[in-house]
């Protein structure tokens, strides 16, 4: 009897399925998938979701930041510096707020896009840069994959996306310099309901962007020094 060669394809989850894998709602699966967050292939009008990838993002995201880090020279890939701060300009700049890409230890890898006011008049203290790194660290440690709006300690509200390699997540595009509902403060990006939504839903198609525009050398850049843009 002849024999087939055909390798055995992997299972394929349901996104109920993946759901309960993730602890999220439904609307959210679909939106991992539709920007690349989740891999996933469309079987008629459904999304599919084969088990083993999915299984390899559940243990990506259970591990610590520093275990996710990826050193230079790693065969694992980061976005390219200078295509990262190109698309985070533009990005900004349409999105009317300040933008920047990280590596996994909240070192950035650009600049700082679209400074706003506040920040750009203090851009050259070494003591507010150290602050945003700590709390962009605060932020690669948390593994939620919804992009969200939190208020941090400078006063101004920042939210987050992943960039991944494979199933490695090697990089964090920025938000930030956003003033809170209602917020008053000066120097600040105020938003409206709409604009608000439009960032985060913005956020992770730049980031799914980004991975798919990787380098091995994600050199650090020192914010210190670096051009943080033009300023609204």
């Amino acid at each position: 009897m002849h024999q087939s060669h055909l390798q055995p394809q992997p299972p394929l989850l349901s996104a109920r399925q993946v759901q309960s894998k993730l602890g999220v709602d439904r609307s959210t699966v679909y939106r991992m998938a539709e920007d690349g967050r989740l891999p996933a292939v469309k079987v008629g009008r459904q999304w599919r979701f084969p088990a083993d990838l999915i299984d390899d993002v559940l243990r990506v995201d259970a591990a610590p930041r520093r275990a996710r880090s990826v050193p230079t020279g790693s065969a694992v890939a980061a976005p390219q510096p200078d295509v990262a701060a190109s698309v985070a300009q533009i990005a900004a700049d349409l999105l009317g707020v300040m933008m920047v890409v990280t590596d996994m230890d909240g070192q950035p890898i650009t600049g700082v896009a679209n400074p706003c006011p506040w920040f750009a008049e203090r851009s050259d203290d070494p003591d507010l840069i150290d602050a945003c790194v700590a709390e962009w660290q605060q932020l690669a440690d948390d593994t939620d994959f919804e992009p969200r709006f939190a208020e941090g300690a400078l006063g101004f509200e920042c939210a987050r996306a992943f960039v991944r390699s494979g199933t490695s997540l090697v990089a964090m595009v920025l938000v930030g310099g956003i003033a809170a509902p209602g917020s008053r403060t000066a120097g600040l990006y105020h938003l409206d309901d709409d604009s608000r939504r439009r960032v985060l839903t913005a956020l992770p198609r730049v980031a799914a962007a980004l991975s798919r525009v990787t380098s091995r050398d994600p050199r650090p850049t020192d914010l210190r020094t670096a051009d943080t843009g033009s300023q609204r």
